[in-house]
């Protein structure tokens, strides 16, 4: 029985892992639909959200089974908890990447980043798809210095989130105001899925150590 019990623990997590995949892929293909106005991504990107929609849901059903039969404590119950918080996290990340992938596609077959700005959202795309990578590494080895370094890839967001600011609020701004609301909308989805991803790494220390990052060091989301 206590087998069967660490194989559907160890299953729940392989699974999330498997959905940070599918989240990093939403997030590449998303930033190249929006730079590069492909409308064909931007349509995949948006239809994936619904298969993370039925991910998050399975996981969460598998995990209240957990709960209810086997009555899990200590790490165990950690990491019950700690996934459906942390699946709750990969599916909204999901979901900003279809809002970047609509805002792609409703200016199509225009960009919606002027051109200004696009050095800056490929480097807040890469930034974010690299996060989720690593939060799905993380979950997979439980590497707490993994699970590190994603803050400080937090704070790399959060800098270029004010550089962005910096040049929508400047008297330089020429591209007028849907583009500067298309702009800060983009920024905001950039700067939370990094925030989801930083959570997500919040919850792995936790796991592993039993107790959350200073709080004060490491600020929740």
């Amino acid at each position: 029985m206590r087998a069967t019990y660490r194989e559907q623990l160890d299953d729940i997590m392989s699974d999330l892992v498997g959905m940070s995949q599918t989240v990093s892929h939403a997030v590449r293909n998303a930033t190249t639909a929006l730079l590069d106005a492909d409308i064909r991504l931007a349509e995949q990107v948006i239809s994936s959200d619904e298969q993370l929609d039925h991910n998050q849901a399975d996981i969460e059903a598998r995990c209240f089974q957990v709960l209810a039969r086997q009555a899990p404590v200590a790490g165990e119950l950690r990491t019950v908890v700690a996934a459906l918080r942390m699946v709750t996290e990969l599916e909204r990340m999901g979901d900003l990447a279809a809002h970047v992938a609509k805002i792609a596609r409703l200016r199509y077959p225009e960009s919606a980043v002027p051109a200004d700005l696009k050095p800056t959202f490929v480097q807040m795309g890469d930034v974010a798809e690299k996060m989720v990578v690593t939060a799905g590494q993380t979950l997979s080895d439980r590497n707490i210095q993994g699970a590190e370094e994603l803050h400080a890839r937090d704070q790399e967001m959060d800098e270029l989130r004010k550089s962005q600011f910096r040049v929508l609020l400047s008297d330089d701004w020429t591209y007028g105001v849907e583009a500067a609301v298309d702009v800060a909308l983009l920024g905001r989805y950039y700067e939370r899925i990094a925030d989801h991803a930083a959570s997500v790494a919040r919850r792995i220390i936790y796991v592993v150590t039993g107790e959350f990052p200073d709080d004060e060091v490491w600020p929740q989301p």
